[in-house]
């Protein structure tokens, strides 16, 4: 008798202590311990727990960070650097062609772009690092560059072929200094979109490294690699 007696009580406390929440189709014990009360991004508060409020239902919970805000990178001074805000502008009038709204736009339209050409890849390749920075950027590469400029990089991406772009350019022709590459990648340039905001510093200058393979397969060879590589490119020249 006492044990049915718990038991009951037992249910009955979860059943009065639990609601159902709009979000979910069962029931939920406690929810106040698990669902948090501060604001969270991608939740539409005109609707919580069956109150309604007009005024705040359909609008962005999540808040841009202050201008100049810096995430937390680490504590390696190398990369911390490499990961500061870019010091170069995009060019005069990209607010309205690559959607840089609000950004602080060069006076012109070529100023910034050309003293890229002076900006060096901070990543370094070394014997010991080379092969696993190119596979790096290779990989970033196949999935943000790769469906329009292809596997090769020859410009000849599935988006290509497919018709739905044109005038992609081929890697082997491109002759431009690294550092108009990272600011052609970070702001866009010509037809090609900004990406900046889904694709990290780090992650741009690592393509870089890897379309510079892609140009020269004996970029970042070391050693007898290097040597075979060169040997390799002679021969097939004689042919």
């Amino acid at each position: 008798m006492l044990r049915s007696f718990t038991i009951l009580a037992f249910v009955s406390g979860a059943l009065l202590t639990s609601c159902k929440s709009s979000d979910s189709p069962f029931y939920e014990y406690m929810p106040d311990m698990y669902r948090s009360a501060a604001i969270e991004p991608y939740v539409d508060y005109g609707e919580v727990r069956e109150r309604y409020d007009e005024n705040r239902a359909n609008t962005i919970s999540a808040k841009v960070p202050p201008f100049g805000s810096i995430p937390f990178f680490g504590t390696d001074k190398e990369e911390v650097l490499m990961m500061m805000p870019y010091h170069r502008k995009p060019a005069l009038g990209m607010d309205l062609t690559h959607n840089h709204y609000g950004a602080v736009l060069a006076a012109d339209y070529d100023s910034e772009y050309l003293a890229s050409a002076n900006d060096k890849n901070p990543i370094k390749l070394t014997e010991a690092n080379a092969e696993d920075v190119i596979n790096y950027g290779k990989s970033v590469y196949a999935k943000q560059c790769q469906h329009c400029h292809g596997e090769a990089g020859d410009g000849k991406g599935p988006m290509v072929e497919s018709g739905a772009y044109s005038g992609v350019p081929n890697y082997a022709s491109l002759m431009i200094a690294e550092g108009q590459m990272f600011y052609s990648i970070y702001y866009g340039k010509g037809l090609m979109g900004a990406h900046g905001n889904t694709v990290s510093k780090k992650e741009i200058w690592a393509i870089i490294h890897y379309i510079k393979r892609l140009q020269d397969e004996n970029y970042g060879k070391f050693g007898a690699a290097a040597v075979v590589a060169e040997e390799t490119v002679e021969v097939e020249a004689a042919q």
